[in-house]
């Protein structure tokens, strides 16, 4: 039997094709398996706690005004005394009342040339009190009015600050809380669409905020305070 030129190219051919349906199965699988891994969530989880503030800073700046510089000096260490004398009635120790610079504005120099008439010389005194009694500087605040009625004239007041400086005690509870919000938010999810939850492929903290616990007017105002985090994690669907 002779054989035919024809059969040996049929052959490879035939296996090349076997050859290139597998790998193409392959390769098919393969770019099924990557959308696989490429399935995921992205939820966020949030954790708020109420804190009260733990430092407050209560600064009182007064004035006094004349053509007489040393008479206005007078008059400026005459109200010291008297807001000192009230601070302490208040209770705060020595320590907790600190004295800032004194300002002195002349009218008459080149600064304020365009200006006429009024006293020559202003002097400005500023006391700052600062201490971790955040109830005793809510009360001195609302108790403020002796001091005008002692003859203080207290300028720009707005009132005290309050700061929670302990953020790093709620830190890794809150941390924790919000992980556990965002997965039960994407086991949720999980659930819903029949796919197992897998690890997680990405985490985002995100920043801590402080703010006042009515979230109404300017937190630095307000003793009582809302601490928020909000974290972002991506978990792997399977």
């Amino acid at each position: 039997m002779r054989d035919h030129p024809l059969l040996p190219a049929l052959i490879v051919g035939a296996l090349l094709a076997v050859g290139l349906i597998g790998s193409g199965a392959f390769v098919g699988q393969g770019l099924v398996n990557a959308r696989i891994g490429d399935r995921s969530v992205t939820v966020r989880g949030l954790a708020e706690r109420d804190v009260r503030a733990d430092l407050a800073v209560l600064p009182l700046r007064f004035t006094a005004s004349g053509d007489v510089l040393s008479e206005v000096q007078a008059r400026i260490d005459g109200d010291l005394a008297i807001v000192r004398r009230f601070l302490t009635a208040q209770g705060y120790a020595d320590d907790a009342v600190s004295l800032g610079r004194l300002e002195v504005a002349d009218t008459r120099s080149r600064e304020y040339a365009s200006q006429t008439g009024g006293p020559r010389f202003i002097l400005a005194q500023t006391v700052v009190v600062r201490s971790t009694d955040v109830d005793r500087v809510q009360t001195t605040s609302r108790a403020l009015n002796e001091l005008v009625r002692q003859g203080v004239v207290l300028q720009d007041y707005a009132g005290p600050s309050y700061i929670f400086s302990k953020l790093n005690d709620v830190r890794p509870a809150m941390i924790a809380e919000a992980t556990a919000s965002a997965r039960t938010g994407a086991e949720q999810f999980a659930k819903d669409s029949g796919a197992p939850l897998g690890p997680i492929s990405q985490a985002n903290q995100g920043s801590f905020q402080i703010l006042a616990r009515d979230e109404i007017g300017d937190e630095s105002q307000s003793p009582d305070k809302k601490v928020r985090v909000v974290t972002t994690i991506s978990y792997r669907l399977r």
